[in-house]
Order: structure tokens, then sequence, then C-alpha cells
């Protein structure tokens, strides 16, 4: 996907724009103040998914960004019905990540760790799912598990990216569990899982400029190196 005439120069105050959100968010969320939660989440995968097509980034890329804004979306009014539509969603992106990453073979052992990470965790939070949630939080979670796992594809910076992803929605459903939370539990969520998309981005753009040999021009239209 090339960057439309004129992108280029967008770059900085996009990622600028997305940062300034998160900061807000996660302050709003630390500090117990619900309003800048409500209006700070629905701008943030936007503003990633508009940073990203500025950079030229693949059209899966930007689509799994915008499936993750439709389920944060859906998230917020936290009914059974909103939160299976924007678990859908979120499986919809996680596809099109998969499809992102491509055919190479990933690493046997990371697959290993995962598949065994993933057992474990769905044994132990199990008794505790509403017997409606069970099948389909166990589906998405396999899903999620195969994402992350075969996000190392795209070098180590996408590789923890499926990691925090995976983190933040084994947090999720030790909510929905009903398990005992975290100190500031809801601002550790969005923490993990800002960071994942951030660094799922940052690992597709790194691979989209080692390819096309424009890592350098990147660089100075704003791309940021973690």
């Amino acid at each position: 996907m090339s960057a439309l005439p004129g992108a280029p120069r967008l770059v900085r105050p996009l990622l600028a724009a997305f940062l300034a959100v998160a900061v807000v968010d996660l302050a709003g969320l630390l500090a117990g103040w619900h309003a800048a939660h409500l209006a700070a989440k629905p701008l943030l995968l936007p503003l990633l998914a508009a940073y990203a097509a500025a950079r030229g980034g693949p059209r899966p890329l930007v689509a799994a960004l915008l499936c993750g804004w439709g389920g944060d979306v859906l998230l917020m009014p936290g009914a059974d019905a909103a939160f299976l539509a924007g678990m859908g969603c979120f499986a919809a992106g996680h596809v099109c990540y998969l499809t992102l990453f491509g055919r190479g073979r990933a690493s046997v052992g990371a697959g290993t760790g995962y598949a065994v990470a993933l057992a474990v965790f769905l044994v132990l939070l199990w008794p505790d799912l509403p017997g409606g949630l069970r099948a389909p939080l166990a589906c998405y979670s396999l899903l999620l598990a195969t994402m992350a796992w075969r996000a190392g594809l795209l070098g180590r910076y996408a590789a923890a990216g499926g990691a925090l992803f995976l983190l933040s929605d084994a947090l999720i459903a030790t909510g929905i569990a009903d398990w005992p939370p975290l100190p500031a539990h809801d601002f550790w969520v969005m923490l993990t899982y800002l960071a994942a998309q951030y660094l799922l981005t940052t690992g597709a753009l790194g691979r989209l400029d080692t390819a096309t040999g424009t890592g350098g021009a990147a660089h100075r239209a704003g791309g940021v190196r973690i």
C-alpha cells in the first residue's frame, strides 16, 4: 500500500496525536476520570491506523487496526451481546494480522510455549467462566495465541506485540471470570493493549522499510524505532 501524496507530512503529527491521546486515556484510568477514558478510547486505533496508512503500511495492517477500533467501541457498553460482537471484531483483526505475517515457518519452541500457556490458562479459568462465553472465549483465545506466535515472523517488536496482546486479553478474561483484579486493573489492560498494537504496527512497518530499502527515509519522515 503506497502512501498518498502528501501523507509523509502527516506521519509525525499522527503519531504524536496517538501518543498524546494514549497518555490521556491511561492517565484517566489511573485517576478514575472515566469521562477521559470514554473520550479518548475511540480515537486511539483510528489515529494509529492513519499513521500506518501515512507510512504506506500494508492493507492487512490498516485493516487489523480498524478491526481493533471496532472492538474497542463495542466493548465499551459492557453488555454480553456487545462483548461478543467486540470479540468478533478483534478476531477479524487477528485474521488480518495472520494474513500480514504470511506463511513463513515460525518458531516451534515459541509455538509450543504458547500452546502450553494457553492450555493451562483455560483449564484454570474454565470453571469460573459464564457458560455462554466458554466456547467463544476458547476459540478466540486459540486464534489470539496463534497470532501472537506467528507475529515473531515480523521480528522482535512484532513478537513482543503479540505477547502483550495475549497478556492484555488474559487480564480481561480474569475479569470475566471474577478473579481478584490487579490494582489499577483497567490501566494495565489498556497499557498492554496499546503497547501491543503499537509494537505490531512498528514490526510491520519495519519489515516494509527493510523490503523496500526506505528505512532511513521513513525515519526522517517520522518513523519511530523503539
